[in-house]
């Protein structure tokens, strides 16, 4: 489809009436009619041959069409506004918008920012977190942290920091695990990834007992509930440097289990833009600094 033929005010009006739930409340944000607002909505599914909303008694309901289109629209209306508005106060800016797992959001990221943001002042850095689990596409990424192999469909990937993982708990629990089949009678936490404490095991060189603990979507909660008392965690545990040196848990066992890497990815449909380029140079010399040599995986498209 030629995008040049798409109407800016009806991909605003569709926009608006997604975001806000109703043609009333965008008409009032766009300072036009709901009628103009529902014509030229209307336009836009002709055009589209698409419909984007349902028509209820009391308001819409987004389908699911809508819901994969609205992400990317506020996204480019976002970065036009922000571009925009530079512009007439000449201080130009790129925005960077960064996807990156939650723990290693925290774990190291974070602690280093403020560098980012004094050697590329240009750069408006914004963090979404999330469970590894983003769209770059849908989300409006340029680019995402993740946890894995590196191997993920039509991305490049960078590799940063190798991330294995070991038990943690409440330093009550520590003195009850001696030894790697100690851990069989604790309570033991899981993350979304079932097969760790498999990997764990099978590493310190045990068959995997069942585990039955409860189970959590982020490192970062998972490791709170451990140093509460509530079980083992089985963690990232070089992501978690600060919470053991300030007591509030502990690494009972040595063994760490390797199981993956902190990766910078992008899609390689993505053009690399001056910003995405700046934070790769930045973010891997920081690597290079802490003993990880930097190394890049393309993934088939």
């Amino acid at each position: 489809m030629d995008i040049a033929r798409l109407p800016l005010n009806a991909l605003r009006a569709f926009e608006a009436s997604a975001r806000l739930g109703s043609f009333t409340k965008a008409g009032m944000e766009l300072r036009v009619s709901q009628t103009a607002i529902s014509h030229q909505v209307k336009a836009l599914e002709r055009e589209l041959s698409v419909t984007l909303f349902k028509r209820l008694p009391r308001g819409i309901a987004l389908t699911e069409e809508a819901q994969a289109l609205l992400p990317v629209l506020t996204d480019a209306f976002l970065r036009m506004s922000d571009k925009l508005g530079q512009l007439r106060t000449g201080n130009v800016r790129e925005i960077l918008t960064l996807g990156v797992v939650g723990t290693f959001a925290t774990g190291w990221l974070l602690p280093r920012a403020a560098g980012f943001a004094a050697a590329h002042p240009q750069v408006d850095l914004r963090i979404k977190t999330n469970n590894n689990t983003a769209d770059t596409l849908l989300d409006g990424l340029d680019a995402f942290i993740r946890f894995g192999d590196g191997a993920w469909h039509g991305t490049q990937a960078v590799h940063l920091v190798d991330a294995p993982l070991a038990p943690v708990c409440a330093p009550a629990l520590a003195g009850a695990i001696q030894e790697p089949a100690d851990l069989a009678g604790q309570h033991l936490l899981r993350s979304y990834r079932r097969d760790d404490w498999a990997i764990w095991f099978r590493h310190a060189g045990l068959s995997p007992p069942p585990v039955r603990g409860w189970m959590f979507d982020s490192s970062l909660a998972l490791v709170e509930a451990a140093s509460l008392g509530a079980g083992i965690a089985l963690v990232p545990v070089s992501m978690f440097a600060r919470d053991i040196a300030a007591g509030r848990i502990v690494q009972p066992l040595a063994i760490a289990a390797p199981a993956g890497s902190y990766w910078l990815t992008w899609l390689k449909s993505r053009p690399e833009t001056p910003a995405m380029a700046a934070f790769r140079g930045w973010i891997t010399a920081e690597v290079g600094d802490g003993g990880d040599q930097p190394s890049v995986r393309t993934a088939a498209a």
